[in-house]
């Protein structure tokens, strides 16, 4: 399950996208947009910068940009930065040796389920979902 956490890392960063003007966005406006806590996207915000996925400046006229273009974003590469793993099962976890993997008759299944995952998050890219429609809401339909 993807956490609260990825899940606004990859609507903060969309937002970024979507109001790009070359200039750095003040976290109190994605948060307005976005309707989540100030004081949760600060918590998020310094992962992001380490991890060199936005760039940021403190003070009058501060606040974040991305550091690459839209297109160059994956949904998989958030992901993976803000779950720390994205394997179905913990015997495919990085650095995780399943003691039964030569007998495993449903290792094949999970491996292939981890490809499928890995493959559909990093297939959309921001500039994708920045083209998307909105979904339309209960009572529209």
């Amino acid at each position: 399950m993807i956490s609260t956490r990825g899940r606004y890392s990859v609507r903060v960063l969309l937002d970024l996208a979507e109001h790009r003007n070359g200039g750095y966005i003040p976290m109190k406006e994605v948060a307005a947009r976005q309707e989540i806590s100030l004081k949760y996207l600060e918590r998020i915000m310094p992962l992001l910068t380490q991890a060199g996925l936005v760039e940021g400046v403190h003070g009058k006229g501060g606040g974040y940009r991305l550091s690459r273009p839209a297109k160059d974003y994956t949904a998989f590469e958030i992901l993976s930065l803000t779950e720390g793993t994205l394997a179905p099962v913990t015997c495919l976890e990085s650095g995780q040796q399943c003691e039964n993997a030569e007998n495993c008759r449903t290792l094949p299944l999970w491996q292939g389920l981890d490809r499928t995952i890995a493959a559909y998050l990093g297939s959309y890219t921001l500039e994708d979902l920045a083209r998307m429609e909105k979904p339309l809401q209960h009572a529209e339909l």
